[in-house]
């Protein structure tokens, strides 16, 4: 593939899939430069969008910022582009997460564009899913394109799965007795009117029906606000779940697990999974070590992914590129 010549649109284009990614809330905690004489992104957080409460050491604000990373790099691959990548390149500037060089042509070898039609297919499922099991092989797929970004894929036993979520039952239980736990909720969840204007955040339609009955571990974001027309569903009792983790837990690690966790899906929604994902027992840090399966290579477990049959999800808003892109000389 010969790469497509790069002008102020091109650039646009690849920040645009960039910000397409998952984040926490949907916050997108994220900004893009481009240097133009060396043709190079930086990928810097945001750190004005952070979650102070439920995210403290802005470990999910840096898996988002991967996801982001993950799909520049894919399309960069699809525009015709190899993203020569570095993680935390200056020590000194900790907001600055990421180079992606565009290196000259992509390489043969590459394998990122066949991800390409994906990234916009992608939106997170809360929904109820059918019964039926993910296919041995296409589990094997998933594990290994975690691998390929550096970390692991694990798909529990059932008596681990059961032990999750009671994790996240348990978080669900001590998120509605600190009521610091809900300020981020409320600011990044959006109802009625708000949802119009919003740019970034869950806005209601996205909420999914409030579970009536069912073990799917999906946060409900009403809380207790009412939602009108709001459906009632039935959720799978018993729903495939999968853990995402790292053998370290430093900002490094959280960059991989965020690539990775994009790579997951997107090859998981090209094979016809929907998706969705919960954070809610790793943001309590006594809960957290206890999701991990102790006989497991997993160092730490960084996401949960519930994967299924069934619908997908609405895609939710995204910021102008003008308010996270900057172009520089």
């Amino acid at each position: 593939m010969s790469a497509q010549p790069f002008d102020v649109e091109a650039v646009a284009a690849l920040v645009s899939d960039a910000a397409a990614a998952p984040s926490m809330h949907n916050a997108q905690p994220w900004k893009f430069r481009y240097l133009r004489g060396a043709r190079t992104f930086h990928v810097r957080s945001d750190p004005e969008r952070a979650m102070p409460n439920a995210d403290p050491t802005h470990r999910a604000l840096h898996i988002g910022c991967g996801a982001a990373l993950f799909n520049l790099r894919v399309s960069a691959a699809h525009a015709g582009w190899e993203p020569a990548t570095r993680l935390l390149p200056d020590p000194a500037d900790p907001e600055l997460l990421a180079l992606v060089e565009l290196a000259g042509p992509v390489r043969p070898e590459t394998d990122l564009a066949v991800l390409y039609p994906a990234i916009r297919r992608r939106h997170t499922s809360r929904y109820p899913f059918s019964d039926e099991d993910i296919p041995p092989a296409l589990q094997d797929a998933l594990c290994g394109a975690a691998l390929r970004e550096g970390a692991r894929l694990l798909f529990p036993s059932e008596w681990h799965a059961e032990s999750v979520l009671d994790l996240v039952h348990d978080a669900e239980g001590r998120d509605s007795l600190d009521p610091s736990q809900l300020e981020d909720l409320v600011r990044w969840t959006h109802i009625g009117p708000d949802t119009a204007t919003s740019a970034d955040g869950i806005p209601d339609y996205a909420f999914g029906p409030r579970k009536r009955d069912g073990e799917a571990p999906v946060r409900d974001f009403a809380g207790r606000r009412a939602v009108p027309g709001r459906e009632v569903a039935t959720f799978e009792r018993k729903p495939h779940l999968a853990l995402l983790g790292t053998t370290g837990d430093r900002p490094g690690d959280w960059l991989k697990a965020g690539q990775a966790m994009e790579r997951v899906l997107l090859e998981a929604t090209l094979d016809g999974l929907a998706t969705s994902l919960t954070s809610h027992a790793l943001e309590w840090p006594e809960l957290r070590w206890a999701v991990r399966d102790p006989g497991s290579a997993m160092g730490f477990v960084q996401m949960v992914l519930r994967l299924g049959y069934g619908k997908q999800g609405p895609g939710t808003p995204r910021r102008p590129v003008e308010d996270v892109l900057d172009i520089v000389p």
